[in-house]
């Protein structure tokens, strides 16, 4: 499957547009990883345990993303964007979306 942030893809047509696929994914606070960002945050640096945990969240959204454009039939996500937003305290949804459409080589 091929995915991208633009709206074409070098040496392919797109043929057919689909619709929107999408992914995502909700991702809380661990406990022991909270204690360890509130310590690092004292001292300052990277908060590597929200790091690494939003990259996971990230991947899962994309996959899914991925997984729903297979449904549709598609060969290709294009326009693909992600975002992140606040559902509640300690908890961050992940989501990717991007249009789902067929291609052909040129």
């Amino acid at each position: 499957m091929i995915v991208v942030n633009t709206d074409f893809i070098v040496g392919k047509e797109i043929t057919q547009t689909i619709g929107m696929a999408r992914g995502s994914t909700i991702q809380a606070k661990h406990i022991g990883k909270d204690v360890m960002s509130v310590l690092r945050s004292l001292t300052g640096g990277e908060l590597t345990e929200y790091s690494n945990m939003l990259e996971e969240a990230r991947e899962k959204a994309i996959n899914r993303m991925v997984d729903d454009d297979g449904k549709m039939g598609a060969d290709a996500g294009i326009i693909v964007r992600v975002m992140t937003s606040m559902v509640m305290a300690g908890a961050a949804e992940i989501l990717a979306y991007g249009m789902a459409v067929k291609v052909s080589d040129k």
